[in-house]
């Protein structure tokens, strides 16, 4: 069963860094990563109302909504997943995307073991040890080494960075709290699909109303100077998106919250070297360095020692 957990949590890691890259190409075209991104939480807000017609239609009867004691969880996991997405466009261009992926999934372990070991949002309480401990230092160690490279040692000390820093790792106390709040929700309506609705159906509405507030205007062009006419597998990062949430939501209770997101972690590194490796979907070719591979490796190791705890 646990492979099958793993297999999952893999398939949903995988799917991150497709979505970001159909996402970036997306925004080529609407000139707004913001926008971009309200019709991927748009375009799956409208396949999760699809799946959950088939396999929960009495969700959305109005007898059903009328007796809903609306809480903080039926908002609040919507309103996190954007406040992540915003913060990494906030860092990105200013920290680079090494500095992001580190300081962001630094947040994220943290805030998964801090759940985890107190039970937090009503998560099962997975007890913290020293190998546990030794286990994410070593995990940290290998994240270092995939991302940390001279050009990024600089660049921190050069830019001054420290603010930005100290920013990405709260904002990567977003996607853990996210997960468990979902998993709550999920609880509530008995369905992590109507659950993920719910998620995608908030952040789409905070989406468009941040696109209209910013740039007053909706507009999609059907042809781009270099990349060509529009393809219509552009607009599939949200299917993508609902595959990443719903994972989250369904594993987190079986597994606990710190290793559902090392394990989709691990999907997410697997597939940007395949992505950097092979220049796949329009990326530029980046071979894989023996820092990189060394860096895997020790991620590997820190998996096993914390699940053998």
């Amino acid at each position: 069963m646990l492979l099958l957990y793993f297999a999952l949590g893999l398939c949903a890691g995988f799917a991150v860094p497709v979505q970001t890259s159909i996402n970036s190409r997306l925004s080529l075209y609407t000139q707004s990563s913001i926008y971009a991104s309200a019709i991927s939480f748009s375009t799956g807000t409208f396949c999760l109302i699809l799946v959950n017609l088939i396999l929960n239609p009495g969700l959305f009867a109005p007898s059903y909504i009328t007796q809903v004691q609306f809480n903080y969880t039926w908002f609040l996991g919507g309103l996190l997943g954007v406040i992540f997405l915003s913060g990494n466009l906030i860092l990105l261009p200013r920290i680079g995307a090494s500095l992001t992926v580190i300081t962001t999934i630094s947040g994220q372990i943290a805030m998964g073991v801090i759940i985890d070991t107190f039970g937090l949002f009503n998560a099962p309480i997975q007890p913290f040890s020293f190998i546990k401990g030794i286990g994410l230092l070593v995990l940290l160690l290998g994240i270092l080494m995939m991302n940390m490279n001279r050009h990024t040692l600089s660049q921190q000390h050069s830019n001054g960075t420290s603010f930005w820093l100290i920013l990405g790792i709260i904002m990567g106390f977003a996607p853990p709290i996210q997960t468990a709040i979902n998993t709550q929700l999920s609880h509530t309506v008995h369905s992590p699909f109507f659950a993920s609705f719910i998620s995608f159906f908030v952040g789409t509405i905070i989406l468009f109303i941040l696109t209209a507030t910013i740039h007053k205007k909706f507009k999609i062009h059907k042809n781009h100077e270099i990349r060509g006419p529009i393809q219509w597998w552009y607009f599939i990062g949200g299917l993508l998106g609902v595959i990443f949430v719903t994972t989250n939501i369904i594993l987190a209770p079986l597994i606990g919250v710190t290793y559902t997101i090392i394990i989709i972690m691990i999907g997410q590194i697997l597939m940007g070297l395949l992505i950097d490796q092979f220049g796949l979907l329009g990326i530029p070719p980046r071979k894989i360095s023996k820092q990189r591979i060394i860096g895997f490796i020790l991620v590997i190791l820190a998996i096993v020692m914390i699940q053998l705890n």
